[in-house]
């Protein structure tokens, strides 16, 4: 197949999405497929084979880390050249327009799938009024898609009670070669809790944005005596964040990659999660893979990962003691956390992501073959 994919975000970025992507491009890649990124522009001009087009854009006021591109002449010009047979636009917005402008224009199939609860977002920037127009947007924008793929059950619901249309569950992966228990090293630990490694290591991982709820981690912090708390990533509400946990044991860590975040992960003592505006979580499930118990509000669509008590802790989002409980639940009993590191990693292991692009070509050629018809 030749797939062209649009993306509101890609690498060099580092976040949940590009995660997904980037090892999907791979996977596709790997399995004789041809794909063309349409992106951002970010210097890349080619990624495990495929070729990416990158689109000049301008950083989005809210949120400076995200840059807004738009459809230019350009694109058309690069999906002439390249004769898609499918186009698969991801959290379509801006640059996604390009994409279901082309395939509607020369009737190619279209697959879209949904990975940022925006409508959530706007509450935290202060523009929940416009959550009503925003879904109409969406939903426009996603009936034009033959089918609609979303990564957890939670968001299925969501889009379907919303008027979506054809939402179908695109299942999760993690990389299981690179998260593993065994990297977990003392080294690691004192870097994280600043020269401390034998005091209690909280960890959250993720972008440093306002609608993670990070905030929300500090209360659990200052209940667990002699506790510490790494703060790895970056955003734009890392200032914020930087006055709301002054003189308290934080450490701002920045971006970590490959077997440095791994490490990360498998050292610490517990993995904690407030946001409540997830689709999946893809870094609960990083975090499980290498062994770290996780603490995460019980929304979106984090219980599709984490089984109370199982392999973690759910807290009631509305509790303000609710993940407090949890973690000091946690932290007290050391059995039962080596119990949850295990069953953590045996969780993750079923999603690696051969098996999710196994899946998403399966998608693939069903939506060929349903517009195999109407293209004769």
């Amino acid at each position: 197949m030749r797939i062209a994919l649009f993306t509101e975000t890609f690498l060099p970025k580092v976040d949940g999405i590009v995660t997904r992507l980037s090892h999907t491009v791979d996977h596709l890649q790997r399995s004789g497929n041809q794909v063309l990124v349409f992106s951002p522009d970010g210097g890349l001009r080619e990624y495990k084979g495929a070729k990416i087009h990158g689109v000049s854009g301008f950083p989005l006021p809210l949120y400076p880390e995200l840059k807004l591109a738009l459809p230019r002449p350009s694109i058309g010009q690069a999906l002439d050249a390249f004769q898609p047979d499918l186009v698969h636009v991801v959290n379509p917005a801006v640059l996604g327009l390009a994409g279901i402008y082309y395939s509607k224009l020369h009737r190619v199939p279209l697959v879209a799938s949904y990975h940022t609860h925006l409508p959530k977002y706007l509450e935290h920037y202060g523009l929940g009024m416009l959550e009503g127009v925003l879904w109409e947007l969406l939903k426009a924008m996603h009936n034009q898609a033959l089918l609609n793929l979303c990564t957890s059950t939670a968001m299925q619901e969501e889009l379907t009670s919303h008027g979506i249309e054809r939402v179908e569950l695109w299942q999760r992966g993690v990389d299981v070669e690179l998260f593993q228990p065994h990297l977990a090293s003392q080294e690691m630990r004192s870097r994280l809790t600043q020269g401390n490694p034998d005091d209690p290591l909280l960890l959250y991982v993720g972008r440093l944005s306002a609608e993670k709820e990070i905030d929300r981690i500090k209360p659990v912090l200052e209940a667990i005596p002699k506790a510490r708390l790494a703060l790895v990533g970056d955003g734009p509400y890392r200032q914020e964040l930087e006055k709301i946990f002054a003189n308290t044991p934080t450490n701002f860590v920045g971006y970590l990659t490959g077997t440095d975040l791994a490490a990360a992960f498998a050292s610490a003592d517990a993995f904690v999660f407030p946001s409540r505006t997830e689709t999946l979580g893809l870094v609960l499930l990083e975090a499980m893979a290498a062994g770290c118990p996780v603490i995460a509000a019980n929304a979106g669509g984090i219980p599709d990962i984490v089984t109370d008590g199982v392999n973690g802790y759910l807290f009631d989002p509305t509790d303000e003691r609710g993940a407090i409980a949890a973690t000091q639940r946690l932290l007290s009993q050391p059995e039962a956390r080596s119990t949850l590191r295990q069953n953590a990693r045996q969780e993750a292991e079923r999603w690696g992501w051969a098996a999710a692009t196994r899946q998403l070509q399966r998608y693939y050629q069903s939506v060929l073959a349903r517009s195999l018809p109407s293209a004769a």
